[in-house]
């Protein structure tokens, strides 16, 4: 399932490792294009096409300094939008996502009767694997560089492990390009997703889809967006469950301290994303 766009990104995941373990010496271009065995010229002209910025200016979004002014920055242009009515949707760079969980009765059925269609899609944070039902999304995951795709693909089986699936290349295809198009030119209109949780962990989504992209919160923000502000440890299980990465953003919750933790998905790739949305909607 390699092509050229994940091997892309697997070379651009590598150098900003590289460049995160040794940003202080500020290493140059050719030795970190060497580390991923390309031409200085070559690996600057990728990176830059990726991100829409060089990869040292990039870095800076990741530094613990910038993410603790970005943090704060964010909880007031959330308070704001709140007190507006308004909602991330009404940013230039985000997907209009709408959440739909099961029903109770649903839940208990673990997914009989539900028709899932199925695929894997590459894009650029790499392999994935999306599922889609007549209600919406259902699943999407990225593959992480060092197991097997069908790794994933028995956990969402198990997730609705009494639904139908059918591998569709066709029909998810469509979907992968609504979600990783360049978002401030998408006219598809809204994506919808639709989620199997318990009553807390849907409302700790919901939160996740009200942080608009480009911004950082972290677990006690959530906890106290869904008012319950002692929470901490169920709304950090509660993030950690999301079976639909990238449009529930559970990316952009990191720690108070300004480190980005941990990523169900590998953290490497956790870095990637929130330094490419901070590219896109920032500018520092």
């Amino acid at each position: 399932m390699d092509s050229i766009q994940t091997l892309n990104y697997q070379r651009i995941e590598q150098a900003i490792r590289y460049l995160e373990e040794n940003f202080q010496r500020q290493p140059e271009l050719d030795e970190v294009a060497e580390k991923v065995h390309l031409s200085p010229f070559h690996f600057q002209r990728i990176f830059t096409e990726w991100a829409g910025i060089s990869p040292k200016r990039f870095l800076q979004f990741l530094t613990v300094d910038f993410l603790k002014e970005k943090l704060g920055e964010s909880k007031n242009l959330i308070d704001a939008a709140d007190a507006a009515g308004l909602s991330s949707q009404s940013r230039v760079y985000d997907l209009f996502t709408t959440l739909e969980a099961v029903t109770p009765l649903e839940y208990k059925l673990h997914g009989s009767g539900i028709n899932i269609h199925y695929g894997f899609h590459e894009t650029i944070f790499g392999l994935v694997l999306i599922g889609v039902t007549e209600r919406g999304i259902c699943w999407l995951s990225f593959i992480r560089t060092d197991e097997d795709p069908k790794f994933e693909l028995e956990k969402m089986k198990e997730h609705w492990h009494n639904s139908v699936f059918r591998q569709d290349q066709e029909i998810t295809t469509r979907f992968v390009k609504a979600i990783f198009s360049d978002h401030s030119a998408n006219t598809q209109g809204k994506l919808h997703v639709f989620v199997k949780g318990t009553n807390f962990q849907v409302k700790v989504w919901e939160a996740l889809l009200r942080l608009p992209m480009g911004n950082i919160t972290t677990y006690q923000g959530i906890a106290e967006q869904i008012q319950n502000p002692k929470a901490l440890q169920a709304v950090g299980s509660a993030v950690g469950s999301n079976h639909v990465a990238y449009l529930i953003p559970c990316h952009r919750v990191i720690r108070k301290d300004g480190l980005l933790g941990e990523y169900r998905w590998e953290s490497s790739r956790k870095k990637s994303i929130i330094g490419w949305e901070m590219a896109k909607t920032n500018s520092i």
